[in-house]
């Protein structure tokens, strides 16, 4: 099983992106998908995650209003929309996948998720 992170670059702020985790050797089904960044000098932190069965969806703060998780069942992605960018989301971007079975309390517990992605990096600068 793999999964491909792909999609980031370099935009200015106010610029869009989306990033994919497309999933190899599997379906997402009875997984949830996390979404993880890790900032220059930051620990990587959760920033969205989606519930493959139901779409139950999470967005930390710093993001609610400006990202946007959607799916794609035939082609087992997950796609982050990313709108009106800033500087400081300037990260490393990494999707996991976790078994839904563990719960969704546990969907910001980087040790809950089975598969990772090999990251993807977003630069936001004028």
């Amino acid at each position: 099983v793999q999964l491909q992170a792909s999609g980031g670059g370099t935009v200015q702020p106010g610029a869009s992106l989306r990033l994919s985790c497309a999933v190899s050797g599997r379906t997402f089904s009875g997984y949830t998908v996390g979404w993880f960044r890790r900032a220059p000098g930051m620990e990587p932190n959760l920033i969205s995650a989606i519930r493959w069965r139901d779409e139950l969806t999470y967005y930390a703060d710093s993001v609610k209003g400006r990202f946007t998780l959607s799916r794609d069942n035939a082609r087992n992605t997950v796609y982050l929309q990313m709108n009106s960018l800033k500087p400081d989301d300037t990260a490393i971007y990494y999707c996991g996948a976790a078994q839904s079975r563990k719960g969704w309390s546990t969907i910001s517990n980087r040790d809950s998720y089975d598969y990772w992605g090999q990251g993807t990096l977003v630069t936001v600068s004028s």
